[in-house]
Protein backbone atom coordinates (compact mmCIF):
# COMPACT_ATOMS: atom_id res chain seq x y z
CA UNK A 1 0.00 0.00 0.00
CA UNK A 2 1.35 3.64 -0.76
CA UNK A 3 1.71 5.40 2.33
CA UNK A 4 -0.31 8.60 2.55
CA UNK A 5 1.44 11.54 0.31
CA UNK A 6 3.07 14.12 3.28
CA UNK A 7 1.97 17.35 3.37
CA UNK A 8 2.43 20.86 1.98
CA UNK A 9 4.78 23.58 3.42
CA UNK A 10 5.43 27.16 3.15
CA UNK A 11 8.64 26.78 2.44
CA UNK A 12 8.18 25.38 -0.89
CA UNK A 13 6.31 27.92 -2.88
CA UNK A 14 9.41 30.74 -2.97
CA UNK A 15 11.44 27.67 -4.88
CA UNK A 16 8.49 26.89 -6.88
CA UNK A 17 7.74 30.44 -7.81
CA UNK A 18 11.05 30.82 -8.89
CA UNK A 19 10.92 27.80 -11.01
CA UNK A 20 7.59 29.57 -12.83
CA UNK A 21 9.68 32.92 -13.50
CA UNK A 22 12.16 30.87 -15.76
CA UNK A 23 12.32 30.94 -18.98
CA UNK A 24 10.60 27.02 -20.74
CA UNK A 25 13.21 25.16 -22.10
CA UNK A 26 10.76 22.14 -22.31
CA UNK A 27 7.09 21.99 -22.94
CA UNK A 28 5.88 20.85 -19.29
CA UNK A 29 2.76 19.57 -21.20
CA UNK A 30 4.38 17.82 -23.68
CA UNK A 31 6.44 16.22 -21.62
CA UNK A 32 3.50 14.56 -19.22
CA UNK A 33 1.61 13.78 -22.81
CA UNK A 34 4.89 11.60 -23.90
CA UNK A 35 5.09 10.06 -20.58
CA UNK A 36 1.14 8.87 -21.06
CA UNK A 37 2.47 7.79 -24.32
CA UNK A 38 4.87 5.49 -23.31
CA UNK A 39 3.21 4.06 -20.17
CA UNK A 40 1.62 0.92 -22.01
CA UNK A 41 4.70 -0.61 -23.51
CA UNK A 42 7.28 0.97 -21.68
CA UNK A 43 8.39 -2.29 -20.85
CA UNK A 44 9.57 -3.11 -23.89
CA UNK A 45 12.15 -0.07 -24.26
CA UNK A 46 13.19 0.28 -20.62
CA UNK A 47 16.52 -1.10 -20.81
CA UNK A 48 18.17 2.56 -20.01
CA UNK A 49 16.25 3.21 -17.46
CA UNK A 50 17.09 -0.20 -15.64
CA UNK A 51 20.72 0.57 -16.04
CA UNK A 52 20.41 3.08 -14.46
CA UNK A 53 18.41 2.09 -11.45
CA UNK A 54 20.50 -0.98 -10.88
CA UNK A 55 23.86 0.88 -10.68
CA UNK A 56 22.25 3.18 -8.07
CA UNK A 57 20.60 0.28 -6.43
CA UNK A 58 24.32 -0.97 -5.85
CA UNK A 59 25.73 2.45 -4.71
CA UNK A 60 22.89 2.35 -1.48
CA UNK A 61 23.57 -0.94 -0.60
CA UNK A 62 26.83 0.12 0.12
CA UNK A 63 25.75 2.70 2.68
CA UNK A 64 25.53 0.84 6.06
CA UNK A 65 22.19 2.81 7.43
CA UNK A 66 18.80 2.69 7.45
CA UNK A 67 16.62 4.30 5.02
CA UNK A 68 13.17 4.19 6.48
CA UNK A 69 11.26 6.57 4.19
CA UNK A 70 11.90 6.99 0.40
CA UNK A 71 10.55 9.18 -2.39
CA UNK A 72 10.76 7.83 -5.98
CA UNK A 73 10.79 10.54 -8.51
CA UNK A 74 10.62 8.75 -12.08
CA UNK A 75 8.80 5.98 -11.35
CA UNK A 76 7.90 4.83 -14.47
CA UNK A 77 5.64 1.75 -14.01
CA UNK A 78 6.90 0.89 -10.49
CA UNK A 79 10.10 -1.15 -11.89
CA UNK A 80 12.60 1.82 -9.58
CA UNK A 81 10.43 1.14 -6.54
CA UNK A 82 11.07 -2.62 -6.53
CA UNK A 83 14.66 -2.12 -6.60
CA UNK A 84 14.73 0.14 -3.86
CA UNK A 85 12.28 -1.63 -1.33
CA UNK A 86 13.44 -2.75 1.62
CA UNK A 87 12.18 -4.35 5.02
CA UNK A 88 10.38 -1.69 7.45
CA UNK A 89 11.04 1.36 4.42
CA UNK A 90 8.09 3.59 3.08
CA UNK A 91 7.83 4.19 -0.28
CA UNK A 92 6.23 7.41 -2.07
CA UNK A 93 6.09 7.62 -6.05
CA UNK A 94 6.05 10.59 -7.86
CA UNK A 95 6.59 10.73 -11.75
CA UNK A 96 5.70 14.07 -14.05
CA UNK A 97 3.44 12.02 -16.29
CA UNK A 98 -0.37 10.85 -15.08
CA UNK A 99 -0.24 7.40 -16.22
CA UNK A 100 2.65 6.32 -14.61
CA UNK A 101 1.74 8.40 -11.01
CA UNK A 102 -1.75 6.24 -11.63
CA UNK A 103 -0.29 2.80 -12.19
CA UNK A 104 2.05 3.20 -8.67
CA UNK A 105 -0.50 5.16 -6.32
CA UNK A 106 1.90 7.84 -6.76
CA UNK A 107 1.69 11.81 -7.24
CA UNK A 108 1.88 13.55 -10.33
CA UNK A 109 4.32 16.61 -10.07
CA UNK A 110 7.64 17.97 -11.70
CA UNK A 111 10.41 17.95 -9.70
CA UNK A 112 11.11 21.63 -9.80
CA UNK A 113 7.28 22.19 -8.51
CA UNK A 114 7.61 18.94 -5.50
CA UNK A 115 4.33 19.28 -3.13
CA UNK A 116 6.12 17.50 -0.48
CA UNK A 117 7.32 19.59 3.27
CA UNK A 118 10.61 19.81 4.11
CA UNK A 119 12.35 17.08 6.01
CA UNK A 120 9.63 14.37 5.04
CA UNK A 121 12.04 11.64 3.54
CA UNK A 122 15.77 9.91 4.14
CA UNK A 123 15.61 8.68 0.63
CA UNK A 124 15.01 10.43 -2.64
CA UNK A 125 16.17 8.33 -5.79
CA UNK A 126 15.61 10.28 -9.16
CA UNK A 127 15.90 7.86 -12.36
CA UNK A 128 16.58 9.04 -15.93
CA UNK A 129 13.69 12.95 -15.84
CA UNK A 130 16.25 15.44 -14.34
CA UNK A 131 17.67 16.12 -17.41
CA UNK A 132 14.26 17.06 -19.07
CA UNK A 133 13.18 19.70 -16.18
CA UNK A 134 12.63 23.66 -16.80
CA UNK A 135 14.76 24.41 -13.71
CA UNK A 136 17.08 21.47 -12.61
CA UNK A 137 19.05 24.03 -9.70
CA UNK A 138 15.43 24.82 -8.30
CA UNK A 139 14.78 20.98 -8.44
CA UNK A 140 17.82 19.87 -6.76
CA UNK A 141 17.14 22.60 -3.83
CA UNK A 142 13.86 21.38 -3.29
CA UNK A 143 14.89 17.68 -3.27
CA UNK A 144 17.43 18.28 -0.81
CA UNK A 145 15.05 20.50 1.19
CA UNK A 146 12.42 17.28 1.56
CA UNK A 147 15.21 15.48 3.01
CA UNK A 148 15.69 15.44 6.42
CA UNK A 149 19.34 16.32 7.59
CA UNK A 150 21.30 13.42 6.65
CA UNK A 151 19.10 11.91 4.29
CA UNK A 152 20.72 10.85 0.82
CA UNK A 153 19.81 12.11 -2.94
CA UNK A 154 20.67 9.31 -5.71
CA UNK A 155 20.15 10.95 -9.38
CA UNK A 156 20.77 9.33 -13.07
CA UNK A 157 20.03 10.71 -16.33
CA UNK A 158 21.55 10.59 -19.52
CA UNK A 159 23.71 13.27 -20.03
CA UNK A 160 26.43 15.13 -22.29
CA UNK A 161 27.64 13.35 -25.03
CA UNK A 162 24.29 11.08 -25.04
CA UNK A 163 23.26 10.04 -29.04
CA UNK A 164 26.22 11.40 -30.50
CA UNK A 165 25.66 9.60 -33.42
CA UNK A 166 21.35 10.89 -33.62
CA UNK A 167 22.73 14.82 -33.40
CA UNK A 168 25.36 14.29 -36.32
CA UNK A 169 22.88 12.48 -38.62
CA UNK A 170 19.51 14.44 -37.74
CA UNK A 171 21.52 18.09 -38.35
CA UNK A 172 23.34 16.01 -41.97
CA UNK A 173 19.20 15.21 -43.16
CA UNK A 174 18.40 19.16 -41.89
CA UNK A 175 21.13 20.51 -43.71
CA UNK A 176 20.34 18.54 -46.49
CA UNK A 177 16.17 18.91 -46.70
CA UNK A 178 15.39 22.48 -45.11
CA UNK A 179 18.95 24.12 -45.32
CA UNK A 180 19.44 24.61 -42.26
CA UNK A 181 19.49 22.83 -38.12
CA UNK A 182 16.32 22.15 -36.51
CA UNK A 183 16.19 22.08 -32.78
CA UNK A 184 15.27 18.08 -32.27
CA UNK A 185 17.54 16.62 -29.44
CA UNK A 186 17.69 18.85 -26.09
CA UNK A 187 20.69 20.26 -24.59
CA UNK A 188 22.61 18.14 -22.03
CA UNK A 189 24.20 18.25 -18.89
CA UNK A 190 27.35 17.17 -18.36
CA UNK A 191 29.25 15.50 -15.28
CA UNK A 192 31.07 18.88 -14.44
CA UNK A 193 28.17 21.03 -14.20
CA UNK A 194 26.16 18.59 -12.59
CA UNK A 195 28.28 18.04 -9.58
CA UNK A 196 28.31 22.25 -9.96
CA UNK A 197 24.72 21.91 -9.46
CA UNK A 198 24.79 19.63 -6.35
CA UNK A 199 26.92 22.13 -4.34
CA UNK A 200 24.91 25.35 -5.84
CA UNK A 201 21.89 23.36 -4.03
CA UNK A 202 23.71 23.17 -0.82
CA UNK A 203 24.13 19.19 -0.86
CA UNK A 204 27.52 18.37 1.63
CA UNK A 205 29.43 15.68 0.41
CA UNK A 206 28.27 15.64 -3.49
CA UNK A 207 29.84 13.11 -5.83
CA UNK A 208 28.90 13.43 -9.72
CA UNK A 209 30.40 11.00 -11.96
CA UNK A 210 30.02 9.47 -15.43
CA UNK A 211 29.51 6.21 -17.38
CA UNK A 212 29.19 5.77 -21.51
CA UNK A 213 26.76 2.38 -22.32
CA UNK A 214 26.82 1.92 -25.89
CA UNK A 215 23.68 0.00 -27.57
CA UNK A 216 23.82 -1.44 -30.89
CA UNK A 217 20.81 -0.48 -33.55
CA UNK A 218 20.11 -2.50 -36.92
CA UNK A 219 18.53 0.81 -38.31
CA UNK A 220 17.69 4.53 -36.72
CA UNK A 221 13.98 3.54 -36.87
CA UNK A 222 14.41 1.60 -34.09
CA UNK A 223 16.55 4.02 -32.25
CA UNK A 224 13.76 6.10 -32.41
CA UNK A 225 11.02 4.26 -31.21
CA UNK A 226 13.37 2.86 -28.13
CA UNK A 227 13.64 6.94 -27.65
CA UNK A 228 9.82 7.00 -28.07
CA UNK A 229 9.39 4.38 -25.90
CA UNK A 230 10.99 5.87 -22.88
CA UNK A 231 9.72 9.28 -23.33
CA UNK A 232 13.00 10.41 -24.50
CA UNK A 233 12.03 12.39 -27.56
CA UNK A 234 12.37 16.09 -28.33
CA UNK A 235 9.73 17.89 -25.72
CA UNK A 236 11.51 21.55 -26.19
CA UNK A 237 9.75 24.41 -25.89
CA UNK A 238 11.25 25.64 -29.15
CA UNK A 239 11.40 22.60 -31.38
CA UNK A 240 11.01 21.30 -34.89
CA UNK A 241 7.36 21.43 -35.78
CA UNK A 242 7.15 19.82 -38.77
CA UNK A 243 7.42 16.27 -39.80
CA UNK A 244 10.93 15.44 -41.26
CA UNK A 245 9.27 13.42 -44.41
CA UNK A 246 10.45 11.36 -46.97
CA UNK A 247 13.40 13.15 -48.05
CA UNK A 248 14.57 13.74 -44.83
CA UNK A 249 14.31 9.92 -43.73
CA UNK A 250 16.16 9.47 -46.98
CA UNK A 251 19.34 11.12 -45.66
CA UNK A 252 18.63 9.52 -42.01
CA UNK A 253 18.90 6.17 -43.78
CA UNK A 254 21.73 7.33 -46.40
CA UNK A 255 23.81 8.18 -43.15
CA UNK A 256 23.46 4.79 -41.12
CA UNK A 257 24.18 2.96 -43.67
CA UNK A 258 27.42 4.90 -44.62
CA UNK A 259 28.31 4.18 -40.68
CA UNK A 260 27.04 1.22 -40.29
CA UNK A 261 29.94 -1.69 -38.94
CA UNK A 262 30.38 -4.82 -41.26
CA UNK A 263 27.59 -6.24 -39.47
CA UNK A 264 25.59 -3.95 -40.36
CA UNK A 265 24.72 -2.36 -36.83
CA UNK A 266 26.02 0.69 -35.86
CA UNK A 267 26.44 1.57 -31.94
CA UNK A 268 24.88 4.40 -30.26
CA UNK A 269 26.43 6.02 -26.85
CA UNK A 270 24.27 6.76 -23.97
CA UNK A 271 26.33 9.06 -21.76
CA UNK A 272 24.97 8.25 -18.17
CA UNK A 273 25.41 10.61 -15.35
CA UNK A 274 25.31 9.69 -11.75
CA UNK A 275 24.79 12.27 -8.62
CA UNK A 276 25.12 11.25 -5.24
CA UNK A 277 24.40 14.12 -2.29
CA UNK A 278 23.52 14.37 1.28
CA UNK A 279 21.70 16.64 3.07
CA UNK A 280 23.62 18.50 5.86
CA UNK A 281 23.93 17.36 9.18
CA UNK A 282 26.11 18.48 11.99
CA UNK A 283 26.86 15.02 12.70
CA UNK A 284 28.80 14.42 9.17
CA UNK A 285 32.83 14.96 8.14
CA UNK A 286 33.95 17.98 7.58
CA UNK A 287 36.70 18.84 4.70
CA UNK A 288 39.66 20.39 6.58
CA UNK A 289 40.28 24.10 6.43
CA UNK A 290 42.82 25.16 3.95
CA UNK A 291 46.29 25.50 5.72
CA UNK A 292 45.41 23.45 8.60
CA UNK A 293 47.92 20.48 7.16
CA UNK A 294 50.86 19.29 9.53
CA UNK A 295 52.61 17.64 6.34
CA UNK A 296 53.76 18.91 3.20
CA UNK A 297 52.07 17.66 0.24
CA UNK A 298 56.04 18.45 -1.42
CA UNK A 299 57.76 16.07 0.89
CA UNK A 300 55.12 13.22 0.80
CA UNK A 301 55.63 12.60 -2.97
CA UNK A 302 59.34 13.54 -3.02
CA UNK A 303 61.43 10.75 -3.77
CA UNK A 304 63.01 8.46 -0.72
CA UNK A 305 66.86 7.82 -0.64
Amino acid sequence: MTPPMPSCHASAPAAQARAMDQPAIFDRSLRRLRRDRAAARFADHAFLIDHMADELAERLAMVTRDFGRALILGCHDGRIARRFAAPGRRIVNADPGFAFARATGGVQCDEDRLPFADASFDLVVAVGTLDTVNDLPGALTLIRRVLRPDGLFLGAFAGAGSLAWLKRATLAADSATHGGAAARIHPQVDVRAAGDLLSRAGFALQVADGERLDVGYGDPIRLIHDLRGMAATNILAQRARTAPGRAWLAELFGRFQAEAGPDGRLRESFDLVYLSGWSPSPDQPKPAKRGSATASMIEALRPKG
